[in-house]
């Protein structure tokens, strides 16, 4: 498809430019607040993550000015792209972070991103460097860069992500580059070639799914748009219309857009409140927890146990099978992006956590051996029904001769029509955050998160993050 003439570097930079708080809906808010508490109990959950031991340790190895701490690190500081580079890393380290929902039945789910990541990291990174950032400022700076990165890959083409982008990774450093230019205050020319910049830093390619390298696309993408905004706020020029053209982001890295949905322009309305945003039950990809909570009604419904199962098949769809590719799991990234070893897990456990994601449990004997026990199957009548759903059936014979079925339920438990309530959100927090920040602090960090936009210390918030407040070292 070629791109229609188009100006929405423009539309961009007057919808960042004119948006102010009091613009946002109490809809959007309140689930802000709710992507806020998801997004800050991975960093702490993702602080720990081996991939982001080494980031840290690089980033403290290379120095600095102090502009912004470290999650889980106590005091030290690094320069805001840096620290930019962990905090990302860290919140999409488990896979757990939310993503967006299109109601496009020609959508490709991959092309959706996990979109909170890159602007909040970037906007807290951002305050902290700053100081004297209110909660409001904060909460707009992040819905701002949530709106445009993901009204950007909703016009993207599929063409985007079925070549092998990572879309989390490209177009989430516009998010990020929206929120820190926000909040540094930057408009008109300096705007534009931050978005310029962006669009030139953008990357991250799928083979390295199931690898440290994957959450690390998050990461760059906060440091890259942390160092967008900091390089125009200095100055640095870039194409003023980056997104458009011949050359633009569009065309190079998509193939086009689709027009008539660039016609609604951005907020027209917020995506965060129509069609809304997925908290993920689960940490692994999204393609995957309708069937993940289709094996747990099967095993609780027949009370069925690991030792009772001869065979497991899964009949999907290439949507699932495609970028869920791992046939068997050898450590707890492939798990993310393997069904038989997500299926296996749900069978031994009867839940899938971050604690269960571990390398011993992925590679140990019992989830080997059921692993290997499982077919995935491309099921050419689940292709045929198309891919606004995420359809798959699962079957299971057991030893004594039993054929189980059940088929996936087609809402997906944490999306807008099926959503976790405020009390699984804040355990969910909780535990992500358990070993990390416990007692009274990890309590207060809650209601710090729950209230941001109203009269939050937002520094003090920062500081519970990196361990500074609790003397973490």
């Amino acid at each position: 498809m070629t791109s229609p003439a188009s100006e929405i570097t423009a539309e961009a930079i007057r919808f960042i430019e004119g948006t102010t708080y009091a613009d946002l809906s109490e809809e959007a808010l309140a689930i802000g607040r709710r992507c806020m508490v998801d997004t800050v109990g991975l960093y702490l959950a993702g602080s720990r993550e081996a991939s982001v031991r080494i980031l840290i340790e690089d980033a403290l190895a290379q120095g600095g000015r102090e502009d912004a701490p470290l999650p889980g690190n106590g005091a030290g500081k690094v320069p805001a792209p840096l620290a930019a580079r962990v905090w990302g890393t860290a919140g999409h380290a488990h896979d757990w972070d939310d993503t967006q929902v299109s109601h496009d039945p020609a959508h490709v789910y991959g092309l959706l991103t996990h979109p909170s990541v890159p602007p909040l990291t970037a906007a807290l990174v951002v305050a902290s460097q700053k100081g004297g950032v209110s909660g409001r400022d904060l909460m707009l700076a992040f819905q701002l860069g949530f709106e445009v990165e993901c009204k950007i890959s909703e016009w993207m083409l599929p063409r985007h992500y079925r070549r092998g982008h990572h879309s989390s990774g490209t177009v989430g450093t516009f998010g990020a580059t929206v929120a820190a230019a926000k909040l540094l205050g930057l408009s008109g020319d300096r705007l534009a070639h931050a978005l310029g910049i962006a669009a030139s830093l953008a990357a991250g390619i799928r083979v390295n799914f199931g690898t440290m390298t994957k959450p690390l696309h998050v990461g760059r993408a906060c440091e890259n748009g942390v160092t967008a905004a900091l390089l125009a706020a200095r100055g640095f020029e870039a194409d003023p219309s980056a997104l458009d053209g011949q050359w633009g982001f569009f065309a190079v890295m998509g193939e086009g857009f689709d027009g008539e949905k660039a016609r609604q322009g951005f907020g027209k309305p917020l995506t965060i409140a129509s069609p809304g945003v997925s908290i993920k039950p689960y940490p692994s990809g999204i393609l995957t927890h309708q069937s993940m909570d289709a094996m747990l009604r099967l095993v609780t419904d027949h009370d069925l146990k690991a030792e009772e199962v001869e065979k497991i098949s899964f009949f999907a769809g290439k949507n699932i099978i495609e970028p869920i590719r791992y046939p068997i799991a050898r450590n707890h990234l492939q798990a993310k992006f393997s069904m038989p070893a997500l299926l296996a897990m749900i069978v031994l456990c009867r839940r899938a956590s971050h604690h269960e994601f571990e390398d011993a449990f992925v590679a140990g004997e019992a989830m080997q051996d059921l692993q290997a026990r499982t077919e995935v199957i491309n099921d050419p009548d689940i292709d045929a029904r198309g891919y606004d759903k995420i359809r798959s059936r699962i079957e299971v014979t057991t030893k004594d001769g039993r054929k189980l079925v059940q088929w996936a339920d087609e809402r997906y438990r944490g999306g807008p029509s099926n959503p976790i309530s405020d009390a699984d959100l804040d355990g969910k927090f909780r535990m992500c955050a358990e070993g990390v920040l416990d007692g009274a602090p990890q309590h207060e960090l809650l209601g710090l998160v729950r209230g941001i936009d109203r009269g939050a210390d937002v520094g003090r918030l920062v500081a519970l993050i990196s361990g500074e407040a609790t003397g973490r070292a």
